[in-house]
């Protein structure tokens, strides 16, 4: 038996000890499925929902039954589903911008922000939060969990708190991801202190990981982007903002423009991607938490430390690995590039990415540029060494992808 059999009959072995945890996700897949598919047949969506329009865009009923569609899904009463929306960086700066007033104060419960948020909030003369007059304070994790306490004693002596923001994910830090519980227990806290706060979530990575979404237990703004998982691999481009009508209504004009909203916005291109990509979006989901648990139950065999470990539930489509050096996690990252089905070819290496303070290093052969939905890494190179795996079209990519990196790691002897 040659080395790649050995490390595929390793591989099949432990497949087969996830079965009872891949059903679970095959379930939750079939519920969300259930969900989307009701939502296209209620909005009865058509052909014709699927052309461009130009200009304004005025009466397009493409963008405009995206939009209900989306909204019925996540429960929500309005929603931007829009390809005008450059990333989850710009739906989250747009939900900030529309709300906030300055005064205010923005509060992370969460810890630190992402670091493509750190200008949008703190930057100086550039147009940030900072720059209008907004204030932002943070509370970090008690144990990898909101701690409840300490939000209440901050909102209770600091009046000027408009909108408590929770990061879903984890970002390039060493946490689990926030269930949908801990923001329910959030939402109940927030509103028994003051029912006007907003409660907005930075929902990028976990949309349609679990049975509910943030707004179905009580969030009032959640946003994230279209090349992650509500995309379904698909959406070529694109953001959302979801929620109560008039905060969605705030974001839309800074979106277009108060005098306009989401009574405009053209796409010549036209809307079937967005469709597809959508309806199809809770079965790509559940392709890519099976390829990152497998990635976390094998690695984990092998002696590395993995986020979620065995046995975890996953709260997001992300697998984060711990390595021992700068060099193992740069061959990983290199490893996942060469397995991709677009631009395997090519090396990447660390660079100094905008945005980012430390130099990171990204693998993403996409089919879109830059799609986490499909399988991608990335890590910025500091200790700990951690790679942030996630997304897979198909969970059959992220198993061959897994081979090759045991393999060029040369784990399995």
């Amino acid at each position: 038996m040659n080395n790649i059999e050995k490390i595929k009959s390793f591989v099949d072995s432990c497949q087969a000890d996830l079965a009872e945890e891949f059903k679970k996700t095959d379930d939750t897949a079939f519920f969300n499925f259930k969900k989307i598919h009701e939502a296209f047949q209620k909005n009865k969506v058509a052909l014709r929902h699927f052309s461009g329009t130009s200009g304004y865009g005025y009466d397009d009923a493409g963008r405009d039954t995206l939009c209900k569609i989306f909204a019925d899904v996540f429960k929500a009463e309005k929603a931007i589903f829009s390809p005008n929306i450059v990333s989850g960086t710009h739906a989250i700066t747009l939900a900030l911008f529309g709300v906030l007033r300055p005064g205010d104060t923005l509060l992370s419960v969460s810890g630190d922000i992402y670091d493509t948020l750190q200008n949008v909030v703190n930057g100086k003369d550039i147009g940030s939060l900072r720059d209008f007059g907004i204030n932002y304070d943070q509370i970090e994790l008690s144990n990898g969990q909101i701690d409840l306490s300490k939000v209440k004693e901050v909102l209770k002596s600091n009046h000027t708190i408009k909108m408590v923001m929770v990061q879903r994910s984890r970002g390039y830090c060493w946490r689990s991801p926030i269930a949908i519980n801990q923001i329910e227990k959030l939402v109940k806290t927030v509103k028994e202190i003051n029912r006007d706060i907003v409660v907005f979530v930075d929902n990028c990575y976990g949309e349609f990981v679990d049975l509910s979404e943030p707004t179905e237990v009580g969030a009032d703004l959640i946003a994230g982007s279209l090349i992650k998982n509500p995309g379904g691999g698909l959406a070529p481009t694109g953001g959302y903002i979801a929620g109560k009508s008039n905060l969605v209504d705030l974001v839309a004009n800074r979106l277009t423009a108060p005098s306009i909203g989401m009574e405009v916005g053209s796409y010549l291109n036209g809307y079937q991607y967005f469709y597809q990509g959508l309806y199809q979006s809770a079965h790509t989901v559940a392709q890519a938490i099976k390829g990152s648990m497998l990635f976390s139950y094998c690695l984990s065999k092998l002696g590395f430390e993995t986020l979620p470990a065995p046995g975890e539930k996953f709260e997001d489509i992300i697998c984060s690995i711990k390595f021992n050096t700068e060099e193992e996690l740069i061959t990983f990252c290199q490893t996942i590039q060469y397995a991709s089905p677009v631009d395997s070819y090519v090396t990447p290496m660390p660079w100094d990415m905008p945005g980012y303070t430390d130099q990171v290093i990204m693998a993403a052969g996409c089919f879109v540029q830059g799609a986490s939905i499909e399988l991608s890494c990335d890590s910025p190179i500091k200790k700990p060494y951690v790679a942030y795996l996630q997304g897979s079209l198909s969970f059959e990519h992220a198993k061959l992808a897994l081979i090759y990196c045991l393999n060029r790691l040369n784990l399995i002897k």
